[in-house]
């Protein structure tokens, strides 16, 4: 049945704002009528996925950053609890935006809500830049009339992925940098001075080892074929870039990620501080169980982790509580979860311990972020290590042969 947003005065004169069901508009109209309502505005909800106004690049490189959107949600929150309208708080944050992409995205949604379009309307037109969190909270905060503190808890929201994020991606730098420099020096080594060298074993006659074999083929293959290797590599991360994006890519790399030792317990964190954050947030917006658990599933990027809460869906329906549900799902929720929730439900206070959950996750992963580095570098030395003395195996095997035949 479709749904309308609406604006209404009720017989005191204070306005309120709401959505209510039904076939049609007039039969709506009729209806809030009849409960006494002067009706100021009324629209068809309508989530126009298909319909986006987004160029082919944008589909790539969103352009606007966790932390532009964070101050956003924030400063609009601020306005709108001052007594600002939606958008002359929107036509103002884009006056003082500096992001160029942005600023017309601000531009195209002040002119969405003066045409009488919903602010969650205009801002689902942007899938890219506002996700299925921020605009069904902001259409909660519209239907219940408390705009202002639905954004700023989105605010916290972003601002804690954003810190999330940002710990992850910073210890992951260093293992990065030292890998990249590895592989370029590696190439170096082998196309400018090991062709050096592999000329004196010509000179020399003498019969070569099987790893020297090896390591003068890669070494032809990279300076003959330079071209090749470079189109390879170019198609090869074009294809595991789309690989990525399809169901069995995205299975393959969020069951390594929860196999491989080293990064399974910060996966797991940082999955489950999402998922706690995440749905505190929108339970404690007034969205319903099931639409929160819908949005959060669309939220998390691990397939398992997607697919456990998808699945707990249906068995909420039935009447299931969704801690015993999370109870029997071990390998992506540990237990910790699962009581956090049963204490939350029998206490009625969900979102607030799910909070406490999250910050604990949050604190476990930014330990674990700041001993990543002291983890790793174990493993690259040895493999930093192994790389060099296989190599210099390599070129030494020949020589030894030599020296040993004149002797």
């Amino acid at each position: 049945m479709p749904k309308f947003i609406y604006t209404v005065r009720n017989q005191s004169g204070e306005t309120k704002g709401g959505e209510i069901e039904a076939k049609e508009e007039k039969l709506a109209v009729e209806e809030l009528r009849q409960q006494g309502f002067l009706i100021t505005s009324i629209k068809q909800w309508e989530e126009k996925k298909n319909e986006i106004d987004i160029k082919i690049l944008d589909r790539f490189f969103s352009g606007v950053s966790l932390k532009e959107k964070m101050i956003f949600a924030r400063n609009l929150s601020i306005m709108v609890a001052s007594g600002v309208t939606v958008s002359q708080a929107i036509h103002n944050l884009e006056e003082q935006t500096q992001n160029k992409k942005f600023k017309k995205i601000l531009g195209e949604i002040y002119k969405g809500l003066q045409e009488g379009k919903a602010f969650s309307e205009t801002l689902a037109g942007y899938p890219l830049i506002f996700s299925d969190l921020f605009v069904n909270m902001v259409r909660v905060g519209e239907t219940g009339g408390n705009l202002e503190e639905v954004l700023n808890i989105l605010a916290e929201q972003i601002e804690k992925e954003n810190d999330l994020t940002r710990k992850v991606k910073g210890a992951l730098i260093y293992p990065a940098v030292i890998i990249v420099a590895m592989i370029g020096i590696g190439i170096l080594m082998l196309t400018y001075i090991l062709p050096k060298i592999t000329g004196v074993f010509n000179d020399m006659d003498v019969q070569l080892p099987a790893t020297t074999k090896f390591v003068i083929g890669i070494s032809d293959l990279l300076k003959k074929n330079s071209w090749a290797v470079v189109v390879f590599f170019i198609f090869g991360g074009i294809f595991l870039r789309l690989f990525l994006q399809t169901t069995i890519g995205k299975k393959t790399i969020s069951y390594l990620l929860l196999v491989f030792p080293s990064v399974k317990n910060l996966v797991i964190k940082v999955n489950c501080a999402r998922f706690a954050r995440v749905y505190s947030s929108l339970l404690k917006s007034g969205v319903s169980v099931i639409e929160a658990l819908e949005i959060v599933s669309n939220t998390l990027t691990n397939y398992y982790y997607k697919k456990a809460i998808k699945d707990s869906i249906a068995e909420v329906k039935k009447g299931t509580e969704l801690s015993k549900i999370f109870a029997s799902k071990r390998t992506v929720f540990p237990i910790i979860v699962s009581q956090m929730l049963e204490v939350g439900e029998e206490t009625g206070k969900t979102e607030a311990v799910l909070l406490k959950l999250a910050e604990f996750y949050e604190e476990e992963v930014n330990q674990i972020t700041k001993n990543l580095s002291s983890i790793i570098e174990p493993i690259l030395m040895l493999l930093i290590g192994g790389s060099v003395g296989f190599f210099a195996v390599a070129m030494l095997q020949p020589m030894y042969s030599v020296l040993e035949n004149i002797k």
